[in-house]
């Protein structure tokens, strides 16, 4: 069951050296900017914790994983201060869990759509079910995924990053998303995906802590600018937003 409250839902389980992170909000587990804020800080809290080896990220409810950022506060953005800020939400969320010391593992069960695709692309590896399509629909309302363009093609590659981008209405299923590296295994059913998640989650905790933190920077070589980059794509992705063209293609989402 999904949450109704209007600013989301974020809870955190720890049990066994693994902690799981839950969020959800009523419009399909998007993001509010609140929403955005208190994730990056759970990433930030948890990266402390000597008693946790892997962390999980997953969503509410048995539908779509992620629908993004809101459009509610997108289509209220009036000035640029409000437009960097809405948009730097992603990108202090991907480099809170880049620089985490933990393996991420996604749980990415329904469709995902902007930056939650953002998100699972800034996952370490994602167990995803054969309804976790996926779409970068930006360019099609005036802006682009200019904030998660970064941690999209470091996992998929810059084709597959144009293939999403440049046909923005296309919806790519799960075993696309897996052909170029976003998800590790995709599932028949929700509860074949969790029975392996939890086989994979319990063989994590097990092993040596210091060596997954090891790995973990490995991984994420070459990515140490991203503090200043995503900020940067953020201030130009507000501006975008107070574009005349960006404006009008908002208005259907206008209540």
């Amino acid at each position: 069951m999904s949450t109704e409250r209007p600013n989301g839902s974020l809870y955190t389980k720890i049990e066994n050296g693994i902690a799981t992170i839950e969020f959800g909000h009523p419009a399909s587990n998007s993001f509010v900017s609140e929403l955005l804020t208190r994730l990056a800080h759970e990433f930030k809290k948890l990266s402390l914790d000597d008693g946790i080896s892997v962390i999980v990220l997953r969503s509410e409810g048995d539908r779509a994983f992620c629908a993004g950022a809101s459009f509610d506060e997108l289509v209220a953005i009036s000035n640029l201060v409000e437009g960097r800020a809405f948009f730097s939400g992603f990108a202090h969320v991907i480099n809170a869990m880049r620089t985490c010391p933990k393996p991420i593992i996604g749980r990415v069960q329904g469709k995902t759509v902007g930056g939650g695709v953002g998100l699972a692309a800034a996952c370490d590896y994602v167990h995803a079910t054969v309804d976790a399509a996926i779409k970068l629909s930006e360019i099609s309302i005036g802006i682009g995924p200019f904030v998660i363009a970064p941690a999209v093609e470091r996992k998929m590659g810059k084709a597959a990053l144009a293939e999403l981008t440049l046909y923005p209405t296309e919806w790519k299923n799960a075993y696309w998303a897996k052909e170029k590296g976003l998800f590790a295994k995709v599932y028949d059913s929700i509860a074949e995906m969790d029975k392996e998640l939890d086989i994979h989650l319990q063989k994590l905790a097990g092993y040596n802590p210091e060596a997954l933190s090891q790995m973990k920077k490995v991984l994420w070589e070459g990515t140490e600018h991203w503090d200043k980059l995503l900020l940067e794509r953020a201030e130009a992705s507000g501006q975008l937003a107070l574009s005349p063209n960006t404006k009008k293609a908002l208005e259907k989402f206008k209540k």
